[in-house]
């Protein structure tokens, strides 16, 4: 029992130096990339990025071409743009197949050498990339979101100083920070290659699913047809969205104990049961031997639906509409 936990812990305690070092890095990497992106020319950069892009294995290649035109390979490619992970779809399947089968390996090693040991350690594995990219996901499109009020206020100033929208687009991917610079880069790019503007916002929309950007587009694309001042409209706009940001964060962190308590108490069983069965398994099969099958069957099945009762009253509860 003893050896296990100290084996356990030594594990997760080089895991995480390994985050802290690859943390490390990438943050030093971000800096030196930065400053020299000063000094580079955009079209070299652009070389390199293709040169990197064609660097494909054999295997990567035949799992594209599965993937390619298939449903599946389709949202997984719109989860890795929203997620902003320069990733393939064949490379985001062959990180959940390696990450299933070396933490499926894990567990089976320490759980006794048992299968089902090792099918609790593949599906942890497996459900890490995509635990992983959603967070991603959550993170860019909160941050895009925040900056949507500077963005408006940008164009605003920029239309009425006489910018043509594309020219009010281009300064902001130029001005602002990323995501949103890098983002609105993209539409500028898009429509300097003969896309239409509705077209490229659309796709600025499949990437960026956010309802706020949702009633810019709008705005911008009704005002193009019907004519009208864009400068009050998106100005009005940017009021609307700085009021509703600031709400959200308000009810966000009324709600944020009952989203975090919901979350913990839902999990605790699983995690318990875990530990229970790499700690002490016996303990844990009491509920399936022979004479409490029945018995036990039915305490896990009730507990299964009171947890997951509770956990969707809990987040009906703290889903406020703004």
């Amino acid at each position: 029992m003893m050896t296990t936990i100290l084996i356990i812990g030594g594990i997760l305690a080089g895991a995480l130096l390994v985050i802290g070092v690859v943390i490390t890095i990438r943050e030093e990497k971000s800096v030196l990339d930065e400053r020299f992106s000063q000094y580079v020319e955009e079209e070299f950069e652009d070389a390199v990025a293709l040169a990197e892009e064609q660097k494909t294995s054999a295997i990567s290649e035949w799992i594209d071409k599965r993937l390619e035109g298939s449903r599946y390979g389709d949202r997984i490619a719109t989860n890795l743009a929203q997620a902003d992970l320069k990733l393939r779809p064949a490379e985001y399947v062959a990180a959940m197949v390696i990450a299933s089968f070396l933490l499926g390996f894990f567990a089976w090693a320490i759980g006794g050498q048992n299968v089902i040991s090792a099918l609790i350690g593949a599906v942890l594995g497996a459900m890490a990339p995509r635990f992983y990219m959603r967070r991603q996901q959550a993170k860019r499109l909160t941050t895009f979101g925040n900056q949507l009020p500077d963005m408006l206020n940008l164009v605003v100033n920029g239309l009425r100083a006489g910018y043509s929208t594309l020219q009010a687009m281009e300064a902001v991917s130029k001005e602002l920070p990323p995501p949103l610079s890098v983002e609105f880069g993209r539409v500028v790019k898009e429509m300097q290659l003969g896309i239409g503007m509705e077209d490229a916002l659309n796709n600025l929309h499949r990437r960026i699913p956010s309802d706020d950007l949702d009633l810019i587009i709008t705005a911008i694309n009704v005002q193009r047809e019907v004519g009208g001042n864009l400068a009050e409209i998106l100005d009005t706009i940017s009021y609307t969205i700085r009021e509703r940001i600031k709400i959200k964060g308000e009810i966000k962190v009324l709600v944020s104990q009952v989203i975090y308590s919901g979350r913990f108490l839902a999990m605790l069983p699983l995690i318990l049961m875990g530990l229970l069965w790499f700690a002490n398994r016996d303990y844990l099969l009491t509920f399936f031997k022979p004479g409490n099958l029945v018995c036990g069957g039915v305490m896990l099945g009730i507990a299964g639906v009171m947890v997951f009762a509770g956990y969707m009253a809990m987040n009906k509860l703290a889903d406020i509409e703004v």
